[in-house]
């Protein structure tokens, strides 16, 4: 199948969610590349004319948070063609829904649309699934101060869209890659030879990147505090502990005027979420958001045969 270019209007507007619009159709391309496998979408070429054309609408069938309509949207466009159809907002990503709630309206020829739609529900639902459980995450420390963060535990080739999912349940990106900040873990300190040793090793070789120490213990937390870690990740530590790696990343402040800041992870979960951000711990991070997030149930239903 020859897939089409994206519109400009689809093109501003994944650039202004954060998304490289080249990343985007790429996805798209092998998505529906692996759907036809090589030959047609034969149930809908058998059975809906060419020139048919149909008004759908995506709704939804469950509580959530939405994420992934410009995707759903480049997926139209990129296989009806942006002049024969249109994409109709009616929920912005980010947006709470219920069930009933339409998201968007679609008209393009029925044939392609038909097999356009599960690469679009594929994305949309996915990245809506990481958006509401980000939200219910987000919900569950209300009226703290602490911020629930991502991890780079992401489906592989997708990484982009589940961060940009994170963002619109309300949560906040930890590091992209490997190469955009530093986080020195319990293999690179055994590797190493200590925490402050690995902290040097690291600093020498980048300079100016934010350096995240991973710790289990106040001992380790007082090393990697010392050594200069702008961010230091309190590994399975519970509540009473984390309370008093907060007290003594406050008085490392007050006597030298430096901010560590406190990044809470594992053994995290929404009924705990609550007492872990209470402990004054600057993020809560949690890799559940985008490696076991359950779908958000999207349905696409022709309303009108045009």
């Amino acid at each position: 199948m020859q897939l089409h270019q994206l519109s400009q209007q689809t093109h501003d507007r994944l650039v202004g969610a954060g998304l490289d619009p080249q990343y985007v159709a790429d996805i798209i391309r092998h998505t529906i590349a692996e759907d036809l496998d090589g030959g047609i979408d034969v149930t809908s070429v058998a059975t809906v004319p060419l020139a048919q054309r149909s008004i759908a609408t995506f709704g939804a069938r469950a509580h959530g948070c939405v994420a992934g309509l410009d995707i759903a949207a480049a997926v139209i466009e990129m296989v009806c063609g942006a002049s024969a159809s249109s994409f109709e907002y009616k929920k912005q990503d980010g947006d709470r829904v219920v069930p009933g709630d339409v998201l968007a309206q679609v008209e393009a020829p029925t044939q392609l649309m038909l097999t356009a739609e599960r690469t679009a529900l594929n994305l949309l639902c996915h990245l809506s699934g990481v958006a509401t459980a980000t939200a219910q995450w987000v919900d569950a420390i209300a009226g703290t101060t602490a911020i629930i963060r991502d991890t780079r535990k992401t489906t592989p080739g997708l990484r982009a869209l589940e961060k940009y999912a994170v963002r619109c349940g309300g949560g906040q990106n930890h590091r992209m890659s490997l190469s955009d900040a530093a986080l020195v873990k319990d293999n690179h300190i055994v590797a190493a030879g200590g925490v402050a040793e690995a902290f040097e090793k690291v600093r020498e070789l980048a300079a100016t990147l934010p350096i995240e120490i991973e710790v289990d213990t106040l001992e380790q937390l007082a090393v990697a505090i010392q050594a200069g870690a702008d961010v230091v990740l309190l590994d399975n530590m519970a509540p009473t502990v984390m309370s008093e790696a907060v007290l003594i990343a406050q008085r490392h402040e007050d006597a030298t005027g430096h901010a560590v800041l406190l990044e809470a992870s594992g053994g995290l979960t929404l009924s705990n979420a609550k007492d872990v951000a209470a402990t004054g711990v600057h993020f809560i991070s949690v890799g559940g958001l985008t490696h076991s997030s359950p779908i958000l149930d999207v349905g696409l239903d022709l309303q009108t045969i045009v």
